[in-house]
């Protein structure tokens, strides 16, 4: 019993070390979002300087499937989850992440474009970030899915 204390405390202690060398904690509020939030996914003070920064330069990858009509906590009560077009979040590209071959198209846009994906929880978009980045993309962000922290807060109405 005292072993598998020491073991959380210590683990605990090297997962609080990774978030503080990332990006500083400013509050217990942060911190637990941070800890609920999937692997790689920004932080909402992350996104929010990396769109200014990018400006319209900025490209939104969704990897979401088109056929993927509900994602939960969409933020619209499980309705249809609108995809990219031209009148709905210009700066987007729905480029679908293929899980069996672990791929996706890439997208024609100068490997320095400013670049975030999302998908519907974060994992995908993971996966994209990382397919995305391994092809010499320079600039890229996981914005994680539709939680009002992640990405949908700043691209999910426009």
């Amino acid at each position: 019993m005292k072993t598998s204390f020491i073991a959380y405390f210590l683990g605990m202690l090297r997962l609080s070390q990774a978030f503080r060398v990332v990006s500083p904690l400013t509050s217990r509020w942060t911190a637990v979002r941070c800890m609920m939030a999937k692997a790689g996914v920004s932080s909402p003070e992350e996104l929010k300087a990396f769109v200014s920064a990018a400006g319209e330069r900025l490209l939104v990858v969704d990897v979401r499937n088109p056929d993927a009509a509900v994602e939960p906590g969409d933020l619209k009560s499980f309705a249809v989850a609108p995809l990219p077009s031209e009148s709905y979040r210009p700066q987007a590209v729905n480029l679908i992440w293929d899980r069996s071959t672990n791929q996706m198209p890439l997208p024609s846009v100068p490997k320095e474009t400013p670049i975030i994906t999302h998908c519907g929880g974060g994992g995908r978009g993971q996966l994209a970030k990382e397919f995305l980045e391994k092809n010499g993309f320079e600039n890229v962000l996981n914005g994680g899915g539709p939680k009002e922290t992640e990405c949908w807060a700043e691209f999910g109405e426009k």
